[in-house]
């Protein structure tokens, strides 16, 4: 379906009040970081609670985007050449043209939503269904009020069937989803506490929910859930009270008649076997999953599968085969100084622009490899499909593209005719690793992005870094979370300047740094000269402040442009004659004020000193900051007040001096939620980044953002008597079964967490330390704790495990645990 600006106008509602042209439109653009194809893109100016779509008009613009939609007026001027759409709601211009395209086509569509497992289930009907139809689904989870419009966009007449997630967080958001996806098959995986703040209750959600299936043909349910059940029957009610006709209930239960009554649900060896009477026959699956949540994500599938008519039979052998979702973009170390992004699960067009964004993203390295299989079930014309993936490669700078399969290597001349510097292809992944030593691979960033058929995670091992198998798992999502947290409780005009010292809290430094960078904060800061080195040689270009300079690292302040703050009187006059003897002058500094913390800083008295030297001209003061030392505590709350007052005499004093503008902070991480009055131009936010309420004001949706996960290594079964680890203090009163997991106190687990002290998560459940904590070494007792083997993960701290809760079994806190982990211990970041 074509459509050109004009129709466009006429779509959304909209005003043309600039044409230059009636341009033809092909891809819709929300995000100015992940334009690829200036010409036929059309921006929508979204706004957001700290970003305006507007204000990125002009470098779109000098980018090459000619076509926006805006709902502001628009100095046309600087857009000479553009078309401009004004309408009163972006989004909603956004979801009426996705409506509309939607329309177009009369395939069946399936539309998922629930609490719970809409992604599972939507990629597992791929999987499930992809030798059948030619799909088009919402990549990865795409189920928001921008993300479902930009999911069935690229739909087309070679699609077959769509497949759509659609989430909500609050009341009439579902009546927007429904008219842009338009089901006719509907699936409710279940209902639970995610997202309820929006809703008044349980039922309500349910009811919410259920908009999206108004008009749908069939519905597929679990008839085990009251509130949903009750809600399926009253929609039902409503349909035939209001003269629609009725809908075909496809339902299932474990304990009542159903269209599908389980029977069964037999757990073994890793496989969980169900069998289930339909149409007076009992039918069963096998599925290579033991946990609740894939049975159930399984048993959705099921009844997909049975609606659309597919025979038992196949149906049984299609669900042994279905492979783990996964639900992110991992980033991890690899051979040679290399960075790994392994999105090895699906090659489609929608993912594969998401992985490049993500690589986009990454600036640690210069150099950018994409090792790329076929894309299977395009519904696409090969050729023009892979020219586009090859104008995606050039328009991203990737500098080799590896790619691997039949399809790939039979169009290799539409890449060959791309400015990509180095091509190489296979027609097989056993042939690239049958010619891997003959690759160089170093100093670069590697995508590995294919279909899970090629297997690609083989090449995944032979990249990989060898270190420790403990790791410390670094969520993005929950970063850039976090973040946004905070920035909702800041001015419109208040400045962020991130802590990233002490390796980010443990979490890493230029990856956390790339992503507080592409979240657009506008400052780092870090503790030593050397750690801002390591930023700036990763790509970082953030204003980076350094909070201990010292003499010896002043010639490298200059040499990485790295801002550094100057807090005694000793370092101003040594930082002073530095730039004296260099010849420079106008160098950002920041002074730093003593109000009460006695840490560093420039006392009342010692004032003096800074506004002499100021009066010249070697310096550029960026900002003049202090620090709180209790702002978490309303005990302190007056003393947090003294601070502010000493702080703000002493800034009139140095603005008698310093006659430019400058920054003024002095909030941290509490003092952002406790202390709003103290915003002033800039905050400084640390810990919370990580997940961790330090003023505990529980008015902060906070996530975990690190999980640090081990494995176990062997598994004994004790006698009562027997002793455990060194001193022989952990004593077995029972017959016991001990795990073995591979960390210790070198790896960063205090040993006080020895004895039963500290608990690890396994399976689900709290397994005690038993013993004393070794150096490599812990040992945990999983008496009583089902189908655990060795080589399973244990999750020390983390979601299920707040490292808040690890922290005060150690007797410290969330900081040090943090900041204690040990190099050795491999990072792995992803995004979802």
């Amino acid at each position: 379906m074509k459509y050109h600006i004009e129709d466009i106008t006429g779509i959304v509602k909209g005003k043309l009040v600039q044409q230059h042209d009636n341009a033809f439109i092909e891809h819709l653009l929300i995000d100015s970081r992940k334009m690829i194809f200036p010409d036929t893109s059309l921006f929508f100016a979204m706004k957001g609670p700290r970003r305006d779509g507007h204000v990125f008009l002009p470098a779109l613009y000098e980018k090459g985007v000619r076509n926006f939609v805006v709902s502001e007026d628009t100095d046309a001027s600087k857009l000479s050449q553009a078309n401009i759409i004004q309408v009163k709601d972006v989004l909603q211009a956004l979801q009426l043209l996705a409506a509309h395209h939607r329309k177009q086509y009369s395939l069946p569509v399936i539309g998922i939503t629930g609490s719970n497992g809409k992604t599972i289930v939507k990629e597992w009907l791929n999987q499930l269904l992809d030798d059948q139809y030619s799909i088009i689904r919402s990549p990865r989870s795409y189920n928001s009020q921008i993300g479902v419009p930009l999911s069935v966009w690229p739909m087309n007449d070679t699609h077959e069937l769509g497949i759509f997630e659609a989430g909500i967080s609050q009341s009439g958001e579902m009546d927007r989803l429904q008219k842009i996806i338009q089901p006719s098959i509907g699936v409710f995986t279940n209902i639970g506490e995610a997202h309820s703040e929006g809703f008044l209750n349980r039922r309500q959600k349910v009811n919410e929910k259920l908009r999206l299936f108004t008009h749908v043909k069939t519905l597929v349910y679990c008839k085990d859930a009251p509130e949903i059940n009750e809600g399926v029957a009253a929609l039902w009610q409503q349909f035939n009270k209001g003269g629609q006709g009725s809908f075909e209930i496809f339902n299932w239960s474990t304990v009542t008649e159903a269209t599908l009554q389980v029977l069964t649900v037999y757990k073994e060896e890793g496989t969980t076997l169900i069998t289930a009477l339909y149409k007076e026959q009992t039918i069963a699956i096998k599925i290579p999953f033991t946990d609740d949540a894939s049975v159930e994500n399984a048993i959705h599938c099921w009844c997909v599968l049975l609606h659309l008519g597919v025979a038992a039979k196949a149906i049984a052998k299609k669900m042994l085969q279905l492979g783990p979702v996964a639900m992110r973009l991992e980033l991890k170390k690899g051979m040679n100084n290399c960075s790994i992004i392994n999105d090895s699960y699906s090659a489609d067009l929608s993912s594969f622009n998401i992985a490049l964004d993500f690589l986009a993203q990454q600036s640690q390295h210069d150099r950018k490899t994409v090792i790329l299989s076929d894309i299977l079930q395009s519904g696409r014309n090969e050729k023009e499909l892979y020219k586009e993936v090859a104008q995606a490669l050039a328009q991203r700078g990737i500098a080799r593209l590896i790619g691997i399969g039949e399809k790939m290597i039979q169009h290799q001349a539409v890449f060959r005719l791309s400015p990509i510097p180095e091509l190489v292809f296979y027609p097989s992944v056993e042939s690239f690793i049958h010619d891997f030593h003959h690759l160089s691979f170093r100093d670069e960033t590697i995508l590995l992005k294919g279909a899970r058929v090629f297997e690609l995670e083989q090449i995944d091992r032979l990249l990989e870094q060898k270190v420790h198998q403990t790791v410390l798992e670094i969520d993005l999502n929950a970063l850039g979370h976090n973040l946004r947290q905070y920035q909702q409780l800041l001015q419109p005009t208040t400045k962020l300047m991130a802590m990233v010292k002490a390796f980010s809290y443990g979490s890493g430094s230029y990856e956390i740094a790339n992503a507080l960078q592409f979240h657009k904060v506008d400052y780092l800061a870090v503790a030593y000269a050397d750690e801002g080195v390591e930023l700036r040689r990763g790509g970082i270009n953030l204003p980076i402040m350094v909070m201990n300079a010292d003499p010896s690292t002043f010639d490298v302040l200059v040499q990485y442009n790295l801002e550094p703050d100057l807090y005694s009187p000793a370092l101003l006059r040594s930082f002073e004659a530095f730039l004296k003897r260099q010849g420079i002058r106008q160098f950002p500094v920041h002074i730093e004020l003593e109000t009460g913390m006695n840490r560093l800083g420039f006392s009342p008295e010692e004032l003096d000193t800074v506004l002499e030297v100021l009066k010249g001209d070697l310096f550029i003061v960026k900002s003049v900051y202090s620090h709180l030392a209790a702002s978490e505590d309303p005990q302190h709350d007056a003393y947090t007040r003294r601070q502010a007052s000493i702080f703000h005499g002493m800034v009139e004093k140095l603005q008698q001096v310093i006659t430019y503008p400058f920054l003024r902070h002095i909030s941290n991480t509490a003092g952002i939620a406790r202390h709003p009055d103290l915003q002033l131009d800039m905050v400084r936010l640390g810990i919370g980044l990580y997940g961790i309420d330090s003023a505990n004001t529980h008015r902060l949706e906070l996530k975990e953002v690190s999980t640090l996960i081990a494995t176990i290594a062997q598994i004994k079964h004790l006698k009562a008597g027997d002793t455990v680890s060194y001193g022989r203090r952990g004593v077995v009163e029972r017959d016991t079964l001990v795990a073995t997991v591979r960390i210790g106190y070198a790896d960063g687990y205090p040993r006080n967490l020895s004895n039963g002290v500290g608990k690890m998560w396994v399976n689900g459940k709290l397994a005690p330390v038993i013993g004393t904590v070794c150096m490599d070494m812990v040992m945990i007792d999983i008496t009583g704790i089902p189908h655990v083997q060795e080589g399973d993960d244990v999750i020390l701290f983390g979601k299920e495990l707040p490292v808040g809760q690890v922290a005060h079994w150690a007797q410290t806190i969330p900081y040090e645990m943090l900041t204690g982990i040990s190099q050795r211990v491999k990072r792995v970041y992803f995004e979802e």
